[in-house]
């Protein structure tokens, strides 16, 4: 039987199953309410130091994600209603599960992905509590197994052995988890959005992770067509190797730049700049946390990954606030957020943290080839509004006599009043298209429902309409135009990319390889 999902990390896996979803063992309860507190404490202080020791060997993204788990068990807002029910005589691990299911299911009901992504995150500190109060040590998946369930903590993502294979097969789940990101980096296989399981599966299964799928008790015949599937996916994997030190260039020799998306400032220490053609994009959300970013903080995370690519440019991109991501302090909470005040809009109508942003982009400018772009544009009032800010701040430096730079600053092509009138903005620097929000905005399907996935389809001709327009206002303007989206490290994505005329695709640094091979089999 093959059930149908989302492909969120592409790649085969043959295993056995693995059930994600067994329970921990029973919690004793204790005889007296403080002795109740005591034990919840040390839970919760066991769990902190369980990832704390992960974060001293992880890498990538792991770090952050594992932070960002260890701030929400120390908060004590999270905490306090499970104490508070301690008092009405309720044992610890009730209490503990009563108040984490209540925050759980206020996430998964949101309409927002970005929320309902973070219930797995909650579910791993919900649990992660449980089996430190009943000194439950998790069972270990056999190496090769297949993990399913309705979701996978990131924790026990990181624990797992991956080197001998394996994948991940997920009821729910979503393509924009922390595990995702995860299992894209390490080149894991996952799928999402398979639903709920008749029965409780056993035995061996095929995980199709490049076109979302799972085959349960599978056949002979179905055994030997999935085999030959993978290996053609493991030689086209092999095969593209042999493209990445190489400058990327169509079977007629037309040059395509290749650049990488970066989330963190230590994404780079994995890549040598050699591979690329700079970073077309770096995302600054990773900056505004907890507490928001003074101005030193930001200008050293930007010097490191300008140093890093020397004469190369580095696009960083302003912060994306607001829609899926949500920042305290900064964002306002709104019934349809993906078309509130996000992007540059937050960033123009919060200009106090704005401009502290500015005077760090500007100072790091000296330490390399900087360019900057406003996400979420709209109109051309507000680039220029915008464009505006960096020269006030840009005299304020220079009056005081430290060492800055002016960038070209351009802006996203995601919002499609930008796709449909370029001619608006013929005074930007350059444009990056977000084929991710354009494609969401154009079709009005958001590309993590499983229901509407089939719609989000960058390859449809409404879509693409749009794109080979703004490449070809680019090129008759002179304005440098880039894609910095998913599609852009889509193999099936990329022909059509380049046929619209695009010659600067930025995408994951580990889909490097993967896309420089499928520039190299386009015709023209």
């Amino acid at each position: 039987m093959r059930i149908e999902g989302i492909p969120a990390s592409p790649g085969y896996a043959e295993g056995t199953l693995f059930n994600l979803d067994r329970p921990p063992a029973a919690y004793v309860a204790k005889a007296s309410e403080a002795e109740e507190k005591a034990a919840l404490k040390a839970a919760i202080g066991k769990a902190v130091s369980r990832l704390t020791s992960l974060v001293e060997t992880a890498d990538g993204d792991a770090p952050g994600i594992l932070e960002f788990h260890i701030a929400m068990l120390e908060d004590v807002a999270l905490s306090a209603p499970a104490f508070a029910a301690l008092g009405s005589g309720e044992p610890a691990d009730a209490a503990w599960r009563q108040a984490l299911d209540a925050e759980i299911a206020g996430y998964e009901a949101s309409d927002q992905d970005y929320f309902r992504a973070r219930a797995a995150d909650l579910r791993d500190i919900r649990d992660q509590v449980l089996r430190a109060l009943s000194e439950d040590s998790e069972t270990a998946a056999p190496p090769g197994s297949i993990l399913y369930g309705s979701d996978i903590a990131p924790t026990r993502f990181l624990e797992t052995d991956w080197s001998r294979g394996g994948g991940i097969a997920l009821g729910a789940g979503s393509t924009a988890s922390h595990v995702a990101m995860l299992a894209r980096s390490r080149g894991v296989p996952m799928v999402v959005g398979l639903g709920a399981f008749a029965d409780e599966p056993t035995g061996n299964a095929l995980l199709d992770a490049e076109h979302g799928g799972i085959v349960l008790s599978p056949s002979p015949k179905e055994i030997e067509a999935f085999r030959q599937s993978s290996s053609s996916f493991a030689a086209r994997q092999g095969q593209a190797q042999t493209f990445l030190a190489q400058p990327a260039a169509t079977k007629a020799g037309t040059s395509v730049r290749v650049q990488v998306n970066i989330a963190y400032p230590s994404d780079v220490d994995g890549i040598d700049i050699a591979t690329c053609d700079g970073v077309g994009l770096m995302r600054t959300e990773f900056l505004f946390g907890k507490a928001l970013p003074d101005e030193e903080t930001q200008y050293q995370a930007y010097r490191k990954v300008l140093e890093w690519a020397g004469e190369k440019p580095v696009t960083i991109r302003t912060i994306d606030a607001g829609g899926d991501k949500p920042i305290p302090d900064f964002t306002v909470e709104e019934t349809n957020p993906f078309l509130g005040l996000r992007g540059i809009r937050l960033s123009l109508a919060r200009s106090d943290i704005f401009r502290v942003q500015i005077r760090a982009l500007l100072r790091a400018a000296a330490h390399g080839n900087l360019k900057v772009m406003f996400p979420m544009i709209a109109r051309a009032e507000e680039h220029r509004q915008a464009a505006a800010l960096f020269a006030e701040e840009e005299a304020a430096l220079a009056s005081r006599g430290v060492a800055h730079k002016l960038p070209p600053l351009g802006i996203m092509v995601e919002v499609p009043s930008v796709a449909i009138a370029p001619e608006a903005f013929a005074d930007v620097a350059f444009f990056s298209i977000g084929s991710n929000d354009l494609t969401q905005y154009v079709m009005a399907a958001a590309r993590d429902n499983a229901a509407v996935a089939h719609l989000n389809a960058v390859r449809h001709p409404a879509v693409m309409r749009l794109i080979t327009s703004v490449a070809a206002f680019g090129r008759e303007k002179g304005i440098p135009v880039s894609l910095c989206g998913d599609a852009g490290g889509d193999p099936a994505a990329i022909p059509a990319l380049i046929e619209a005329g695009l010659r600067d695709l930025s995408v994951a640094p580990a889909q490097l390889a993967m896309a420089k091979a499928a520039i190299a089999d386009v015709p023209v």
